[in-house]
């Protein structure tokens, strides 16, 4: 968890409490307003092949806002609070959020939030201050095992693939990417922040196909007007027998 501490500490981010979850060893349990990095560990009943050791194992999982390639918050957001950054993160100007929440419900991952106590919308700005001094973000630069990387995106997918073809050939066929690109995540046309993964999405407590709102908007639109017109050859159809009788 020395992401976590690392954000905590870099983004002067509140407590979010002390108490055992009795979630394994994971008392934070989820993103929200005041974590911006949640380190997940998910015991499962299965050993992980090619390991011989026993129906066990452990699946370590760095959860963080995706930066989607078209996100969802940013395109809810009614008062432009919420824009993208010269290095195509998505961040929240505290200072111009008046706390709608209407970014929360359009996050399909669940990672905006609001806090309780001014109601204003948080979430990582992948350590835009960071950025702007040519800093690695603070999440990153604490990783001991480097299982977090930062840099351009084309050269971290290339280095994603790479990985996942190496694991195949070492016995771990079931290693994939989520979200790597548009292809592969349609709902959000990529995510800046993917994940390699070797259990379905489900396990790490990420969704299978997220898709934004705004995605299914003209879809909505488009059935709204098929109704419409139902109806209305229905109430007219209804006219002309009426007239008929």
């Amino acid at each position: 968890k020395a992401c976590e501490v690392a954000c905590k500490q870099w983004n002067q981010l509140p407590e979010d409490g002390f108490f055992f979850s009795g979630m394994s060893y994971d008392n934070t349990v989820a993103l929200g307003a005041s974590t911006w990095r949640h380190v997940s560990f998910v015991e499962r009943p299965v050993a992980l092949a090619p390991q011989n050791a026993g129906a066990f194992s452990w699946l370590m999982s760095s959860d963080v806002c995706k930066h989607c390639a078209r996100a969802g918050c940013l395109e809810n957001c009614p008062t432009g609070a919420i824009l993208r950054t010269e290095f195509d993160t998505v961040y929240v100007q505290p200072d111009i959020c008046n706390g709608c929440g209407y970014c929360v419900v359009g996050c399909p991952f669940g990672v905006i939030d609001r806090r309780e106590d001014d109601g204003r919308a948080w979430k990582c700005t992948l350590c835009y201050d960071r950025l702007t001094e040519g800093m690695t973000p603070a999440c990153a630069k604490a990783c001991p095992t480097e299982s977090i990387h930062f840099g351009e995106v084309e050269d971290l997918r290339e280095a994603a693939r790479n990985r996942v073809e190496a694991l195949h050939e070492r016995g771990v066929h079931q290693a994939y990417l989520y979200g790597v690109d548009a292809e592969n995540q349609p709902g959000t046309e990529g995510l800046n922040a993917f994940f390699l993964l070797v259990d379905r999405p489900e396990v790490y407590n990420l969704p299978p196909d997220p898709v934004i709102p705004t995605k299914r908007a003209a879809e909505s639109w488009i059935s709204m007007g098929f109704a419409a017109l139902a109806m209305a050859a229905a109430a007219l159809g209804a006219v002309a027998v009426g007239n008929k009788r």
